[in-house]
């Protein structure tokens, strides 16, 4: 443990509940950006004189962005799909915070929450020229509501299994478009249960210093290519008979 490291403990120690709030902070700024980062784009348009922001079919500004989520996922960088990608890696931020002590977790899980709008408002006004206050906060009200829905369906989907997630996962990350590229949903949501099982691991002091570092989804595709043992059991198209009319 490095000097300075030692003598945020020993304060925290002697203090718990005065620094608490001080350590969540910077640290919740820093898992932020990590979660943030997994989807970034950016709009080049909007920083050359006379530029014209294009728009997907359905008006969103269309971005600029690199990475598995939409390279090899083949998501459109946009504001709301770079939103639902950070949603998640949130989410599973937010359920290792869980396991924090309950006098501490409800601190860390405000900032990380607050630390998430203060970006997202911060891209509404630098990426997409959104200088109204109402019409931000109107978005940010909208955001919330999304990230309610998230949390419960992601629980749910922890829960109940594999099927309940990927299905959480189509409706928030893919939109619950029909055309969803099958492999990709269960890369993300092999993905979910190793990032999980993996800050499970971890100890507290370490996810209190932000140690945390996401890495590519694609990695998780050897796992979903593996024939479930389940396929044995079902019966042989041959062998299935047409109902009787």
């Amino acid at each position: 443990m490095s000097p300075m490291n030692a003598i945020v403990a020993e304060v925290r120690k002697r203090a718990p509940i005065l620094t608490e709030t001080y350590v969540a902070y910077g640290i919740c700024e820093k898992l932020i950006q990590e979660c943030a980062d997994q989807a970034m784009y950016s709009i080049p348009q909007r920083y050359e004189k006379d530029g014209v922001i294009p728009h997907t079919a359905d008006g969103q500004d269309l971005g600029v962005g690199t990475g598995w989520w939409y390279e090899s996922l083949g998501l459109t960088p946009t504001f709301s799909n770079w939103a639902q990608v950070t949603f998640l890696h949130m989410y599973i931020i937010t359920v290792r915070l869980r396991a924090f002590p309950p006098e501490a977790a409800p601190i860390w899980h405000q900032h990380l929450l607050d630390h998430f709008f203060y970006t997202a408002e911060d891209r509404m006004v630098r990426e997409h020229n959104v200088y109204s206050r109402s019409i931000r906060n109107n978005y940010l009200k909208d955001l919330f509501t999304q990230w309610r829905g998230v949390l419960a369906a992601y629980d749910e989907g922890v829960v109940k299994g594999d099927a309940v997630l990927a299905t959480a996962v189509w409706r928030n990350v893919f939109d619950g478009k029909e055309d969803v590229d099958l492999k990709g949903l269960g890369d993300v949501v092999c993905y979910m249960r190793g990032v999980l099982k993996g800050l499970e691991g971890m100890d507290n002091n370490e996810i209190a210093r932000g140690d945390v570092e996401f890495g590519d989804p694609g990695t998780q595709r050897k796992n979903v290519e593996v024939k479930s043992r389940m396929m044995d059991t079902l019966p042989k198209t041959e062998n299935i008979q047409s109902p009787e009319k």
